[in-house]
């Protein structure tokens, strides 16, 4: 038995397909222990398996399996793109993930501590059935985590707490909510969707609706990556990275203008025409504004020294016509307030008289710049919290 399992350890140690376990703190403890043949050396590899497991729990075999499936590599990519990978590829993965069942299903002796708990899975069962579900559930950090960011270096960074805002909190802007929604069913079902320039005033919700949206729509293979604007020159690159991942992606760049010689505008120009490389069908870009033009221009722009100072002015301010909709969130009147109002307090059981709510909200509103969803649900809120105490 013992024997056995020194050469099971031995398999961890020469993964190639799912390489990057080897460095798993996890996954090299547990070779370690498997290899030992010394006691003192199996108890400290034992103690290296648990101080890398409790913090997920105790079950070594769901552990050593959620690895497997979220891990990024060549065979995944190929399966994902549609490819099968060679014969002998196959052998090896179907040897490598026997290795892995064989390792996860161990345990140390009864009575012996550290310990944990561990079963016989078939992980190539496991696999074969991730690889069927991939175009939805992804791979790598994308099957980790539902929200990126841009770091300054062009990296994707997982957001390990994405605002879990759904469509069903949002109130009022229902049609212009409807537009974003049936733009992105398309982009998940692989019709041609367009890039969209959400425009309108503060806090009626743009953002929201971008966020609650990617949000209803995980679970059928979409992911948000918000970019800020400073970034947007790491675009380019992200959509070859992109491009046969099987998952649908929203490029989220908010409050998005430019001054009238931003250099950004040419990179976001590009992208939204198009370049020497075929448009991507599974990403598109939402952008949220406060200008609809997009640019913040001065008179003293209209005063340059350049030669066709007028064509430059003009394929500034026609930025946003280069998306393909513009769907644009107004400012509520007094009636569409008092709804957002009192459904807000409905929804969070807020239990005060309508005229009281109306007043108090109205008054609220003018204190804090106008009517707008933002203030409303900022003014139940408050009121939520004043009830409280």
């Amino acid at each position: 038995m013992i024997m056995d399992q020194a050469k099971i350890g031995r398999q961890l140690d020469g993964l190639v397909i799912f390489g990057n376990l080897r460095q798993d703190p996890l996954v090299r403890g547990l070779s370690g222990w498997l290899c030992a043949s010394e006691e003192v050396e199996r108890e400290a590899s034992a103690a290296a398996v648990a101080a890398a497991l409790y913090s997920e729990g105790v079950d070594l075999t769901k552990a050593i399996l959620d690895r497997i499936l979220k891990d990024d590599n060549f065979y995944v990519r190929e399966r994902a793109a549609g490819r099968r990978p060679d014969s002998l590829i196959q052998a090896q993965l179907e040897a490598e993930l026997d290795a892995l069942s064989r390792a996860a299903a161990a345990r140390p002796d009864p009575g012996t501590l550290p310990s944990w708990r561990s079963e016989a899975t078939d992980f190539n069962a496991c696999y074969e059935a991730r690889m069927e579900r991939v175009s939805v559930e992804g791979y790598g950090l994308f099957a980790a985590y539902r929200a990126f960011s841009m770091s300054s270096e062009g990296r994707l960074v997982p957001v390990l707490h994405p605002d879990p805002l759904r469509l069903s909190e949002l109130y009022g802007y229902e049609e212009e909510r409807e537009k974003v929604v049936r733009n992105t069913k398309a982009l998940l079902t692989g019709l041609p969707a367009s890039n969209i320039l959400l425009y309108g005033d503060a806090g009626t919700g743009k953002s929201s609706t971008v966020k609650a949206v990617a949000n209803e729509y995980f679970d059928r293979g979409l992911r948000l990556i918000q970019i800020e604007k400073k970034l947007l020159q790491t675009i380019p690159p992200l959509l070859d990275e992109l491009a046969e991942n099987p998952l649908k992606f929203i490029l989220f760049i908010d409050d998005l203008s430019f001054a009238s010689d931003d250099s950004h505008f040419t990179a976001l120009k590009t992208v939204l025409e198009g370049s020497i490389a075929a448009r991507s069908r599974n990403v598109v870009v939402y952008a949220t504004s406060n200008r609809r033009h997009l640019i913040n221009e001065t008179f003293g722009d209209r005063r340059g020294d350049e030669v066709h100072l007028n064509d430059t002015l003009e394929e500034i301010a026609s930025l946003s016509a280069r998306f393909g909709m513009v769907v644009t969130f107004g400012k509520p009147g007094r009636d569409l307030f008092t709804a957002l109002v009192l459904r807000l307090a409905e929804h969070s059981g807020l239990d005060l008289p309508e005229d009281v709510l109306i007043r108090e909200a109205e008054a609220y509103a003018i204190r804090s710049g106008g009517r707008t969803p933002r203030a409303a649900r900022q003014f139940v809120e408050c009121k939520i919290v004043m009830d409280s105490e």
